[in-house]
């Protein structure tokens, strides 16, 4: 389901050439390096559809601060790696234990489970290289900036933080304040980066970023509580991914500690406060805006 927009901004046709550019971008991204069978793996995951989401949120914020979104399609290129990576590893027997992903069987079901891990750590190092060696034009003070919030995303402040967590709590009672603590760090982190990454490569001031970060906290804590939501409400073919696991996992979610109702009552609430802080700049916001708006109303 498309977010809704006002008239004067077609968020359809914005999003269709969001992506167009991202999966370009993303194909070529890699070239014919050896050896070949890691390659594939790499590009298995890499290229196999999905939202586009997390970069396009970093192109975004880059228009949003004034900045020319070109100059950031290597940084966007390089977060959907690092999300690529953290969906490979969380598929892993020893995360998750997932079969599903993107519609197709996960990485290690079809390369095994070492080339999956060794996959997925090539497409991590090789986002620090799109950011590093393959930016253009845009400022050394701006890419380190950009590379620290990478540092931070990926490693234990981030995802990978989250996801010990998560992995913990499984099978145990768990309150509403760590299951924020997991969400805000496996899936809010990178959605941050993204935002900010993007703003940073614009050239955004400190007010700009300040209210990003609270926009980005708003709309990744819905986007994960949505994530819940069609966790038991959608069918695995819809979802592309495997329906119910949370619930076969004895996971908490929202639903679980909160109600479908709820639940989708607090989402609604996190993006309606997420969009008021981008109201000083609510003139160039607008693909921020139905960008917000499109996470709480997608159906998969």
């Amino acid at each position: 389901m498309e977010a809704e927009t006002s008239s004067s901004f077609d968020f359809s046709n914005y999003l269709t050439e969001a992506r167009t550019r991202v999966e370009e971008a993303l194909n070529a991204s890699l070239g014919p390096e050896k050896p070949e069978h890691l390659r594939e793996a790499m590009r298995y995951s890499l290229l196999a559809g999905g939202k586009r989401l997390r970069p396009i949120l970093c192109l975004a914020a880059c228009e949003l601060a004034g900045g020319d979104s070109d100059q950031a399609l290597p940084a966007a290129v390089a977060l959907e790696m690092i999300h690529t990576m953290s969906l490979i590893h969380d598929d892993l027997p020893a995360m998750d234990n997932d079969d599903l992903r993107r519609g197709r069987p996960t990485n290690h079901k079809v390369y095994g489970e070492a080339v999956a891990i060794l996959a997925g750590d090539a497409l991590l190092t090789r986002a620090f290289e799109m950011v590093s060696l393959r930016s253009v034009g845009v400022p050394t003070e701006r890419l380190l900036k950009v590379v620290g919030e990478l540092s931070l995303v990926a490693g234990a402040p981030g995802l990978v933080g989250g996801q010990v967590v998560d992995l913990e709590c499984e099978g145990k009672q768990v309150d509403l304040e760590t299951l924020e603590f997991i969400h805000l760090h496996k899936t809010g982190a990178l959605l941050k980066a993204c935002v900010i990454c993007g703003a940073v490569i614009g050239g955004a001031q400190e007010d700009l970023l300040d209210a990003l970060r609270i926009y980005a906290r708003g709309i990744g804590l819905a986007f994960q509580i949505i994530d819940d939501i069609l966790d038991v409400t959608a069918s695995s073919e819809v979802l592309g991914k495997t329906a119910g696991k949370d619930l076969i996992a004895d996971k908490t979610t929202y639903p679980k500690l909160l109600g479908l109702e709820e639940s989708r009552r607090k989402a609604d609430l996190l993006v309606k406060e997420a969009k008021e802080v981008l109201i000083p700049w609510e003139s160039n916001a607008a693909p921020l805006l139905a960008l917000a708006d499109y996470i709480t109303n997608r159906d998969r």
